[in-house]
């Protein structure tokens, strides 16, 4: 009795779909290695770059809003009682409306940049001269080679560019912080800072994370003669916050 073998042959169109089937997870595995081990070492750099960025954006606000309009002779209560000082107070309601326009300033042009609205941006002359204009229009604020990942000067500007992107996606809060030290015999040096939290998304392709972006700039600072007190009044504590909500 003869032995039949039945050969059977796969069709074109399985072979297709395996083939689709492995080219798939073949790329999944490649997007996977990217996300998990190279974006991460180009964010860290991405995020320096857009803290650099958020940083000139918040100084101007500041310089804008806050130091050019600041008269530190209105800024501060000064009672003396010949050279000794009784109290010194804090002009909250001075300064906090000021720190509210810069507040506002700040989430607007930040907004705009998302935006690629860069023509609406509030900016002393000057300010983003290293920044290119046409990728700004993009919502792009650097372009960074993938080079980078050899973490080797010869390979830093190689490789195919890759964008960084900001978003702000968290409340823009604010207050003031004030320090007062002796200074030399019989005096206080009053120092006074804005205090800025930004919390924002660094976009790059296939990766993105949130960080959060505290800078403190210092706008007065005041010699006072006289013995410094104990009770310094509203130089104690910041100022309450100010949260202008990201809409």
């Amino acid at each position: 009795m003869k032995k039949i073998h039945l050969k059977r042959k796969l069709k074109p169109i399985n072979i297709f779909a395996v083939f689709l089937l492995l080219t798939l997870i073949s790329l999944y595995i490649v997007f996977n290695q990217i996300k998990e081990k190279i974006m991460p070492s180009l964010f860290k750099y991405g995020s320096l770059e857009a803290k650099k960025f958020s940083s000139i954006i918040i100084n101007d606000a500041i310089d804008k809003y806050i130091t050019e309009k600041v008269d530190i002779n209105n800024l501060f209560l000064i009672t003396q009682d010949n050279n000794e000082i009784e109290s010194i107070d804090f002009n909250t309601a001075l300064i906090n409306s000021y720190l509210t326009d810069a507040t506002k300033s700040i989430q607007r042009n930040l907004k705009y940049i998302e935006e690629g609205n860069i023509d609406k941006i509030e900016y002393q002359a000057g300010l983003l001269e290293n920044y290119d204009e046409e990728n700004l229009k993009k919502g792009i604020i650097y372009y960074l080679n993938s080079g980078f990942i050899f973490n080797n000067p010869i390979f830093a500007n190689f490789g195919a560019q890759i964008p960084i992107k900001i978003s702000l996606t968290g409340d823009v809060v604010s207050n003031i912080s004030t320090e007062v030290t002796n200074y030399g015999i019989n005096n206080a040096l009053i120092k006074v800072y804005a205090n800025i939290k930004i919390t924002e998304n660094i976009i790059l392709p296939f990766y993105d994370k949130e960080i959060e972006l505290e800078t403190k700039v210092p706008i007065a600072i005041k010699l006072v003669n006289g013995k410094v007190p104990s009770y310094y009044g509203n130089l104690n504590t910041a100022t309450p916050s100010i949260t202008l909500p990201n809409n």
